[in-house]
């Protein structure tokens, strides 16, 4: 004999909002807007004990805190990040746009492609300089040599 399967939350909303809101990011254009107008403070944070990594590895693109370095680079190659990176690589939808489309304020133009490059954080972009300088010493003491 079977039965049917009985479905206990279909109805009880408070259930679906509690778990649909649980994972939720900033939208593609909030972070078009961080990466224009405030990416130097996103990127250089002061140190928060309360977030991962004290707030100082954060993915712009992903609007993710990271632990420490090793974990950044390895976000850096998944997936995901590079599903962001193609995701913004077009200009996000305006106002002036969707009034182009319905026909108010001119003709169309078709959205612009970018390149959109993975922005380092200020920790690791001080690391990379400071990891740089020995190279630089090595060519001049080279040069000086000759």
């Amino acid at each position: 004999m079977t039965y049917k399967r009985r479905k206990y939350h279909r109805g009880e909303t408070h259930i679906r909002k509690k778990y649909k809101g649980k994972r939720r990011t900033k939208d593609l254009d909030e972070i078009d807007n961080d990466l224009k107008n405030n990416s130097e403070n996103l990127l250089a944070q002061k140190i928060d004990v309360e977030k991962a990594g004290n707030a100082q590895y954060y993915c712009i693109h992903c609007v993710r805190y990271f632990i420490d370095e090793h974990s950044l680079t390895q976000h850096y190659r998944t997936k995901v990040h590079k599903r962001r990176l193609k995701a913004l690589e077009l200009e996000p939808y305006t106002i002036e746009e969707s009034e182009r489309a319905a026909g108010l304020g001119g003709n169309y133009k078709a959205p612009v492609k970018r390149k959109i490059e993975t922005i380092l954080p200020k920790v690791m972009s001080d690391k990379i300089d400071v990891d740089q300088e020995p190279d630089l010493k090595k060519q001049c003491l080279n040069t000086q040599g000759e």
